[in-house]
């Protein structure tokens, strides 16, 4: 039996707000702060900086109470995190609504991202689109990603993928690697844009140049098909490594199959085990099947029949078409399980219902001998057409056989030469 490689991009699910805002910036263009504010705060943006949060909150108090923005968005911050003082969201939420209703782009993005966790205020994301968009509109790049996923999502606004890319562009092009990400995503699911493979990889790769492990795995994906750039398995193997040692399971499970093949890399099947088995033990559903292939062939480990109906079981578990059939393979012959074709059958009707042409063969052969089920004709039929149909050749051969001899069908030579020459052919 043969192992498939899915290549899944990840484009459709986008985390808003991956990190609690936790950043303090200090404003350029402040005017109406007299020398000893400015002064006052500098101190406490130090104290701060150097982890003395006790100082900072002291020296931030005296200016937040004077209705300085910086200070009582610092203020906020502390309060939020539980720095120098007893964690309170209500009182951030409090210190960051002073500022922001300043006018604070800092404190306002703080803001919203409290009502749209439900922080201090009750969650509400209209009121998260609020702050957050006057964030955004005074160029705060963390608020126009988060703006950008609302939009995407819907959340407290009309659902818009034109938007979305709006603000998603807007903070891409100040170097945020999220939007980066997800602007690349946009491009190439063409939601919201014309579909680009070429403006996807280019978003993806100033999102993988940063560090991006998401985005890494993404663009090594577009290496190995070629999408937006030259098909390069040499590339794809560079970005998926720095994707997997971040930990992301589906470029372990890629890293692993281009070792298994030789994509790109020198072939490797203790390398490839390596990689499938840190990407299984996460409960990557490909990596578990794949894991148990090599465990069924000996390929990179010492062949075990019980390993591989273990991985294949954890994989078919989470509907993994290909871990279904080849569990039902390890039922109907024994292998590292008790033979049963009670349950040989049972997995391959899973694996079929979602398409797997091995699968639907082989419950036509099982209906038409009544192996595991009462024989009946009508059913293999059934399941031979479906495999049939997807060109499979001893499916092709086997409804050639029915139609010669009127079995579950309506005899007929001409669509028994039909699909014995379709078989043949091939």
């Amino acid at each position: 039996m043969n192992t498939q490689r899915f290549l899944c991009y990840a484009v459709a699910t986008f985390m808003l707000f991956s990190t609690v805002p936790s950043r303090v910036i200090a404003k350029d263009n402040i005017t109406e702060y007299n020398v000893e504010n400015k002064d006052g705060f500098k101190k406490a943006q130090t104290a701060y900086d150097n982890k003395d949060y006790k100082k900072a909150v002291k020296i931030a108090k005296k200016l937040a109470k004077r209705n300085n923005a910086e200070a009582q968005n610092l203020l906020g911050i502390c309060y939020f995190y539980g720095y120098g003082v007893e964690q309170a969201y209500d009182e951030a939420v409090k210190w960051y609504r002073l500022a922001a209703e300043q006018g604070d782009a800092e404190a306002q993005y703080n803001l919203g991202v409290c009502y749209y966790i439900g922080y201090g205020v009750e969650q509400a994301y209209d009121e998260a689109v609020k702050w957050l968009t006057h964030a955004a509109e005074q160029g705060d790049a963390q608020a126009q990603y988060n703006l950008g996923g609302c939009y995407e999502n819907g959340e407290g606004v009309e659902k818009s993928f034109t938007e979305a890319v709006k603000w998603y562009k807007k903070a891409a092009e100040q170097g945020d690697a999220e939007a980066q990400y997800n602007l690349g995503g946009c491009y190439s699911s063409g939601k919201g844009v014309k579909r680009s493979y070429t403006e996807a990889t280019k978003w993806y790769r100033l999102a993988a140049e940063q560090g991006h492990a998401q985005a890494q795995y993404n663009l090594g994906v577009c290496y190995e098909n070629g999408e937006g750039v030259e098909k390069s398995f040499t590339e794809a193997v560079k970005w998926y490594k720095k994707a997997a040692e971040q930990g992301v399971a589906q470029a372990q499970n890629n890293l692993g199959f281009c070792y298994e093949n030789g994509n790109g890399v020198e072939q490797s099947y203790d390398e490839a085990v390596k990689w499938y088995r840190l990407a299984a033990e996460q409960g990557d559903a490909q990596a578990q099947c794949n894991l148990g292939f090599c465990y069924e062939n000996g390929n990179g480990v010492k062949r075990s029949y019980t390993e591989a109906t273990k991985w294949y079981r954890l994989a078919a578990e989470q509907g993994q078409a290909q871990a279904q059939y080849n569990l039902g393979a390890c039922y109907y012959y024994g292998d590292g399980v008790k033979q049963s074709y009670t349950e040989a059958i049972k997995w391959w009707k899973k694996a079929a219902e979602q398409g797997d042409v091995q699968a639907q063969n082989n419950l036509g052969l099982c209906y038409f001998f009544g192996y595991g089920v009462e024989p009946s004709y009508n059913k293999a039929t059934k399941w031979y057409t479906l495999a049939a149909e997807q060109n499979f050749a001893p499916a092709q051969y086997s409804l050639g056989v029915c139609y010669a001899n009127g079995n579950g069908v309506e005899q007929s030579y001409d669509e028994a030469v039909k699909w014995y020459r379709l078989a043949a052919e091939q």
